[in-house]
């Protein structure tokens, strides 16, 4: 399922989340897995958790209500209220619960979608520098090697593979000077004389 506790008020809450996630009972994947909210409002009487409810009596919580967070269809997780007396929730008290999940859904949909643009730009600016010093190395191999473009990233490459490191970390290493590119640009062999 996939569930786990983001947060919550008190460490005694905490224990029952984390009691519910472990066990696979309890409102909240009823709640989760239903799309529905999941009201108990005295689990001392009557209870669909029997090992839930007796943790819950124990911590002071007799009455529980899960909402859940969602976007659209997708239910994202849930908002637990545990309540220390054994009460029914208002519709009134429902509806506002279900605007605060409803806010709780909006803010984790912008962060994720906030980190994935972080991670999206990472890997764009690690490819374009990667580009730029492959490119670099190209040129420096061509120039020095007096060879086209094609062949200098052939050598670039070989080179890379031959000695089993990263064509990226080649190129920057040729690029800032701390790898000669002169290991990658062989000398011409002797030439013939003429007759």
């Amino acid at each position: 399922m996939g569930l786990r506790v983001i947060g919550a008020s008190t460490e005694q809450i905490t224990l029952l989340e984390l009691f519910q996630v472990q066990n696979e009972q309890g409102p909240c994947l009823d709640a989760y897995t239903s799309g529905s909210v999941v009201i108990n409002a005295d689990i001392r009487v009557g209870s669909p958790w029997p090992r839930f409810a007796v943790e819950c009596i124990a911590a002071g919580f007799p009455s529980v209500c899960a909402i859940p967070l969602r976007l659209k269809d997708v239910i994202l997780g849930c908002l637990n209220l545990f309540m220390a007396e054994p009460v029914g929730l208002s519709l009134a008290d429902v509806a506002l619960a279900q605007a605060l999940a409803d806010v709780a859904s909006i803010a984790i949909v912008q962060d994720q979608a906030t980190r994935e643009s972080a991670i999206r730009e990472g890997h764009l600016q690690h490819a374009l520098q990667s580009r730029i010093a492959i490119e670099q190395a190209k040129g420096m191999i061509a120039e020095r090697g007096r060879v086209d473009m094609e062949a200098a990233f052939q050598r670039l490459r070989g080179y890379a593979r031959n000695n089993n490191r990263g064509l990226t970390a080649v190129a920057e290493a040729i690029a800032s000077g701390a790898l000669s590119v002169e290991l990658l640009t062989p000398p011409p062999g002797p030439r013939g004389r003429k007759a």
